[in-house]
Order: C-alpha cells, then structure tokens, then sequence
C-alpha cells in the first residue's frame, strides 16, 4: 500500500472521477453549444419557425377547453343544448385545421434549416480536409473519415429535421397546458408534483448511462467502415492470396462489434419511453381519483375534469415523447462530437507574414541543398539522420537504397508534406521553411508510384494541374509519353470518362497518364517516385528517353529501386539508414566497389 493509504486511494479515485464526469459535461455543453451556433447563422428562419411553432401549439391548446365547454352544455339527461354543442365543436375543427396547416408548414421551414446546416457544415468538414496535414491521413483510416463526413452529419441532420421541433413544441405545449390547468384546478396539479420530477430523474439517470454507448457506437461503425473501404479496395490482393475466409472472419468480428455497440446504445436507450409512459399514466390514474373526488364535492364540473385530462394528455404526452428521442439526441451528439473533434484538428502550419513567395516557374532556377538535415515520424525515432548534398540547377538526381532507407521520406520532405526537425532545407538559397507552401509545391511536378485518376475525362485528368491547358498542350504531352496511340483507340479518344479510379483501363496506363499530367506542368522541378514501375521494359526505355527530352534545364528526382532506368542519371545518391552513403555517376559508383555496386549486381546477378 503507497504511503498515502487506502483513503487518499478512495479520494483520489473520487477526484479522477469526478473530473471525468466534469469533462464530458463541458464536452456535452460545448458541442451544444456550437450546434447552436450553425442554427443561429439562419437566425431569422428559425424565428419564424418559433412562430409557427408558438401559433400552432397554441391553437391546439385552445381544443380541450372548448371541448369541456361542450360536454357542461349537457345540463341533464335528454336536455342537450345543441347549439352549443356543435359551435364549440365547429370551432374546434377550426383550431385544428389552422394547426395542423401551421404544423406543416413548420415541418417544411425546419427541413430547409436542417439541409442549410447540414450543407454548411459538410462544407465545413471538407475544407477543413483540405487543410490539413498529410500526416493525418497517414494515421486514420479513409473509411473512417467518410463515415464522419456521411453517416454522422446524416445523424445530425435528422435530429435538426425532427427531433428539434418535438424538443421546441413540447416546451410550449408542456408551459401552455400547465398554464391551462392551474386555471382549471390548482389542486389537481399538485399530481405532478410527484410525477414530473420522477420522470427527469429517470430520464437523466438513463441519458447519463446511454450517451457513452451512443459515442461507443459511432466509433465502431466508424472502424467497420474504414475495414470495410480496405477489404474493398484490395480486392485483387486478398483474392490472389486466398485470404476470403480469413477476411470474412475479420469482418464478422468487426460487424458483431458495431452491431453490439448498436444494440446495446439503442437497448438502453429504448428504456426511457416506457418508463416515463408508465409514469404519466399513473398520473392519470391519480387525476381520475382526485378528479371524482373533487367532483363529488362540488368545485369541479365534469366539462372541467374532462378539459383537465385532455390538458393532462398533452402536458404527459409530450414529455413521453422527448423521452422517446433522448436516444436520438445522444446518438446526435457522440455524432457532432466526432465532427467537432475533426474541425478541431491541427491545420497544416500556415505561412507566416514573412513567407517568400519562390517566384514564377520562369524565375525558379532549381538549386536545391540540404545542410543536416534529422527527421522522424515519431519522436525518438529518426528515419534521417543528418543528411546533406548539394543539388545544382538542371540536374538529374537518382535516389537509391535498400525499401526503408528515407527515399520517400526525403520526398516529404522537400514538397514540405512534413517539416523537419532539425538542420535545414534550401530552395534557391531560400530555407524552405521561409518559403510559402504553395509556390513551393508549384514549382515541383510530381508522380508517384501509387497512381490517383478522378471521375472525368482522359482530356480533364491531364490538364488537372494546368489551369487553360490547350487540346494541343495535352496530346504534345501525352505523345511524349507514347500513350497518345492507346488514347486514340479509345471509343471517345481524349474525352472517353475514366470511372472508379481508373479501373476500366490497366495500371500500367493510368501511370502513363500521371506522367504525361506532370509533363504538362512545365515546373523548374520534377520528383518522380517509381514512376515507371507499372509499365514494360520497352515502354519504359521508350519514356525515358522522352522523358530525358522533357526534363532538360529542370532539377529532378528520381526514386528508383530498378537500377537500370537511372544509369544516365547526373549524380546517384544512394541511402542507407537515413544517410548518403555514397555519391556519384553510376560509372564511378561501379568503379568504387562499394554498396551501389552490390546493389546493381544484385538485380543483375
């Protein structure tokens, strides 16, 4: 046992909880809160939505009375007044009608609000997406992030279209009966005295055990998702290595997680409704009683019991009914947690005020130097170690080494994805850190190894990053590549649609469309990393030489791990474990003996 003892164990025990408890409160309060502020950017709809909301509930009060006015127009058996029977009653229909329009018209004003909020606020989510770093998407998973963006902003949407009104209508009905029966009978009221404070204490004792489960919930639907968007997509992988039942069996798992979470948030959540229904019908049990009784002794007619249960009934009623969407309303907020824990978010680091703007493409020279330069994704453990070289304007630079040496890493690190820790970066003679992102990533062309085509034509996915680009721009650019003959072939040449990714043409392809989209830049820098790794040996020899053409008086880099594609590189650095280990053209590197040696064998052995 620790010197404090077994109570200061309790004591601190109780203090983490109680913080805990404080915690979720603030949490609760502060998504509330900024829900409430994307409502009031429509601040006068949603004021003329509370009065409609005001005028319909209020001529809905208005019926029971005029209904015990019509049961006291029975003053005795075959002694009915049925001329007034039938003008309160006439008046009640009025009432109604007029209601039940206001109602509707409600209901269309509060859809319009939630699809303004719920459009504003995928706006929202999506540029925040934009800004921030890559990093982020490095450690979350995509489906994940679609579920934040689709399943959880449909959740919210549907708590602003419905349950907002029902929260709204039975504030004013609950006041407006209440009022109405403090006319009729104060003493009958004292009924709730009992009933309503039961009802809160078991609806916020149930809410309090649900909300986590509600947050439990979306989480796992939100890792079901991202499983799911994997499996998905490695299709042809999982297939080749037979890995269907070992998948399926994941899945199961995962499935029988985020149905349990849904179960057990909608179990008990589904306990409220009939806890506080029994409630409000002991309520009227106790009306009934204390009614006759009232009755018998001559301060009641039965047109005011009668008006009385009626109020009764819409006072209970709608506390039933915002107890019934309580669960809905905590599934709504673990969903706007989520949302908000997203937006909340560290951006990308913004230029500063001093940021350099590197210049047009024209005024780019390309000189390029790393002084020292540390790096790691985690802290405590560097992936570059102190590395430096020097990069002249124009020049060819081949990047080798080993899978896990910083090639990629190096990559990052120039286009500013992540920022180093230590040392420095220069462009131009200008620190990259001093340099605004924008005119940085301008001034580099870069193709990756893992080829991205969106929705659209051939014609759009090359001019994508060419604002104005010319028919004749596009189709120079992909004959310099050879895959003007294959576009050509094509049912509707450069404007046939690529779908899903690409996934009507081959992978080999879609690369030879990534490089002719980089070509079309014409920036002072280009990066490519494994570019040619999808395509044949011919038509790779068949690139480079275009390639070769294209890439005069530009500073590139090339990652490579097929030793053959970079040999008339002007400078080979090769890196190992985070450092250049060695440095030259192939020929002198052949000549050194040394690890590029070992490499160029090893493929050619």
């Amino acid at each position: 046992m620790s010197q404090r003892g077994f109570v200061g164990e309790l004591a601190a025990g109780k203090n983490i909880k109680g913080q805990k408890a404080s915690n979720r409160a603030i949490n609760k309060k502060a998504t509330l809160l900024r829900l409430t502020l994307y409502l009031m950017q429509y601040k006068w709809l949603l004021l003329v939505a509370f009065i409609l909301t005001v005028g319909s509930n209020l001529l809905a009060l208005i019926g029971p009375m005029l209904s015990g006015y019509a049961v006291d127009a029975i003053v005795g058996v075959g002694k009915v007044q049925f001329e007034k029977v039938f003008y309160y009653a006439a008046w009640m229909v009025a009432f109604y009608l007029v209601s039940s329009l206001l109602s509707y018209w409600l209901s269309i004003l509060m859809i319009t609000i939630s699809k303004k909020v719920v459009k504003r606020m995928r706006k929202d989510v999506f540029d925040k997406l934009l800004k921030l770093p890559v990093g982020y998407f490095d450690t979350r998973q995509t489906g994940d992030i679609i579920s934040r963006i689709t399943y959880d902003i449909d959740t919210i949407n549907g708590s602003l279209s419905s349950d907002l009104i029902q929260i709204v209508t039975t504030l004013i009905t609950v006041t407006g009966a209440l009022s109405m029966m403090l006319v009729i009978s104060k003493s009958l009221v004292l009924v709730f005295c009992f009933t309503v404070p039961l009802s809160i204490g078991i609806t916020k004792f149930i809410t309090t055990k649900t909300r986590p489960l509600f947050r439990d919930r979306s989480a796992k639907l939100g890792l079901l998702n991202g499983f799911t968007e994997e499996m998905v997509s490695g299709q042809k992988t999982l297939k080749a290595y037979t890995q269907e039942e070992n998948v399926l069996a994941k899945f199961r798992k995962k499935n029988e997680e985020a149905v349990d979470a849904y179960y057990r948030a909608e179990y008990y959540g589904a306990m409220t409704g009939p806890c506080v229904n029994f409630i409000n019908n002991l309520s009227l049990s106790l009306i009934s009683v204390f009614g006759a009784m009232l009755f018998l002794a001559g301060k009641m007619t039965i047109g005011n019991i009668s008006s009385f249960i009626l109020y009764s009934r819409k006072f209970s009623g709608p506390i039933n009914e915002a107890a019934n969407i309580v669960s809905e309303l905590q599934s709504s907020l673990a969903a706007a947690e989520r949302i908000f824990s997203l937006l909340d978010e560290m951006n990308e680091i913004e230029d500063g005020e001093q940021a350099i703007v590197l210049g047009s493409k024209e005024q780019v020279q390309g000189k390029v130097e790393l002084s020292h330069v540390q790096f790691g994704y985690e802290e405590g453990r560097t992936i570059i170690h102190d590395l430096s070289l020097k990069v002249e304007p124009g020049k060819l630079i081949a990047i080798v080494g080993p899978t896990g040496a910083g090639k990629t890493t190096l990559i990052n690190l120039l286009m500013r994805f992540y920022d180093i820790q230590s040392g420095n970066i220069l462009v131009d003679d200008h620190p990259s850190k001093d340099l605004t992102r924008e005119s940085l990533r301008k001034s580099f062309a870069m193709v990756l190894q893992e080829t991205w085509l969106f929705h659209g034509t051939i014609y759009d996915n090359l001019a994508y990053g060419k604002e104005g680009a010319t028919r004749e721009e596009v189709i120079a650019a992909a004959k310099a590549v050879k895959i003007h003959s294959f576009i050509q072939r094509l049912p509707q040449g450069y404007d046939t649609v690529i779908s899903d990714e690409g996934s009507n043409i081959s992978k080999g392809q879609k690369q030879l469309l990534t490089i002719a989209r980089a070509m079309l830049l014409e920036a002072p820098m280009l990066i490519l990393d494994e570019a040619t790794s999808n395509v044949d040996t011919r038509t790779e020899l068949q690139i480079g030489q275009a390639m070769r053409k294209l890439m005069e008086n530009k500073t590139c880099f090339v990652i490579a791990h097929r030793l053959s594609t970079i040999q008339n590189a002007d400078t080979i650095l090769v890196v190992k474990d985070g450092e250049v280990v060695e440095q030259g053209t192939h020929e002198s590197l052949m000549e050194q003996r040394g690890f590029y040696c070992s490499l160029y064998e090893a493929q050619f052995a």
